[in-house]
């Protein structure tokens, strides 16, 4: 008995953890090269597999049968073998169509853009069609056959209602990039946007819906749809089904374990000290980016006096970058200016849910070792300044006003939900 997903490259993948939390089977992740699929497929080396990129077509012609939704997508995801014979099914359908009524967005009746031209891109077209959806349109870079460009969509359909991005831009490790990049084109070209559906599930917040979200746009991230298509393909490896309530359990269980806890807030609010409750707690890594930046360029205030702030900035933005990159799971207190850069804002908000805590700025006792508040009068204006920005970039607003003991089980309580 053998299970799995079949792709090229699935170092990242999250499907054997959901699979395994179903207790049923066994699953592992089978890479095969390209030159080597037709070798794998007529050997069928196995009882059911998930298929993904690239060969969620390239199976279609090593089926004996193949339902009506995956024949009319023209892509199968899932493949069960009976007796040496290839059965071929679409799930991904009830995957996106599960993420996208969760997320409450109402298609009917609306114009949606579709970025990208794959095999998810086909199964968001049906989905759309099924949810009602009034005009449907392919965008990529350059327009071919059914295909318009960026430019043509911003041109001709501005007023689209909802985004969905089938393509890959954004996803681990590439996750400082969007649908959007090398075109004059953004999500600001559209100004009746109700909703951003991204199918990307890692990050967990990709930096197109994170732009989204930041601009007051609900927007949502495909791990629940992978979560959903995974328990509807497991229903069909075993022919027991799975309820709804399992599904959103085991998505809950992974979101949590993979996403991060930030702090932002002023210097001198309790971020370190919270931060490091919070991961006892949770058993938790713990990260402080200034502890982060000093052990690559020494103190940010020795730092500071000897290059500038603006020269401090791009060190940190740098030291945020890289340590985003990899972190899941884990606590993050950031240093009291990170938020007043974009750039960082988006990498921790890529698997972090950011809390900002709030002191009384009375309570707050400026050092000498933070050149940019080390009085009060500089502490007030640094506050001012910074308060919007803490506000208007932080997932929850939390008050820091009694012990660190009680604001870190306020903050794991909300965390957990």
């Amino acid at each position: 008995m053998r299970y799995g997903l079949l792709g090229e490259k699935l170092p990242h993948s999250f499907s054997k953890e959901i699979h395994e939390k179903l207790g049923r089977y066994t699953y592992e992740l089978i890479e095969v090269e390209k030159e080597d699929f037709a070798d794998f497929a007529e050997k069928r080396d196995f009882t059911a597999i998930n298929i993904t990129i690239p060969y969620k077509r390239d199976i279609i012609p090593y089926l004996a049968t193949i339902s009506e939704q995956a024949e009319k997508i023209g892509a199968v995801n899932v493949a069960i073998n009976e007796n040496g014979k290839l059965h071929g099914y679409n799930t991904d359908f009830v995957g996106l169509r599960s993420l996208i009524l969760r997320a409450g967005f109402d298609l009917s009746g609306k114009t949606v853009l579709i970025l990208g031209y794959g095999g998810t891109s086909r199964t968001a077209h049906a989905v759309c069609e099924d949810l009602g959806a009034k005009c449907i349109k392919f965008v990529e870079q350059k327009a071919h056959e059914i295909v318009i460009s960026y430019d043509d969509a911003a041109r001709d359909y501005k007023d689209a209602e909802y985004i969905i991005n089938t393509s890959p831009c954004g996803m681990y490790p590439h996750t400082e990039t969007t649908p959007f990049d090398g075109s004059a084109v953004s999500l600001a070209s559209f100004k009746s946007l109700k909703g951003v559906v991204d199918v990307v599930y890692n990050p967990l917040r990709t930096k197109l819906a994170n732009e989204a979200q930041l601009m007051g746009i609900p927007a949502v991230n495909g791990l629940y749809m992978l979560v959903a298509q995974a328990t509807a393909a497991a229903e069909l490896f075993t022919g027991e089904p799975v309820a709804d309530e399992v599904t959103e359990q085991i998505f809950k269980d992974l979101f949590l374990a993979k996403q991060n806890i930030v702090l932002t807030g002023m210097p001198g609010c309790g971020k370190s000290t919270v931060g490091a409750l919070i991961a006892e707690k949770l058993g938790r890594a713990f990260y402080d980016t200034d502890e982060e930046f000093t052990k690559k360029y020494g103190t940010p205030a020795d730092y500071i006096r000897e290059h500038g702030e603006a020269a401090f900035r791009d060190a940190e933005s740098a030291v945020i970058a890289e340590l985003c990159h990899d972190t899941v799971g884990n606590v993050i207190s950031t240093g009291g200016g990170a938020v007043l850069r974009q750039e960082n804002v988006l990498a921790l908000r890529g698997n972090g849910k950011i809390y900002f805590i709030d002191r009384d700025i009375e309570d707050i006792v400026p050092t000498s070792d933070r050149p940019l508040s080390s009085d009060r009068e500089m502490l007030k204006k640094r506050y001012e300044e910074r308060y919007p920005i803490y506000t208007g970039t932080c997932d929850v607003h939390t008050k820091n006003d009694g012990t660190a003991e009680a604001l870190a089980e306020k903050i794991i309580a909300d965390f957990k939900g």
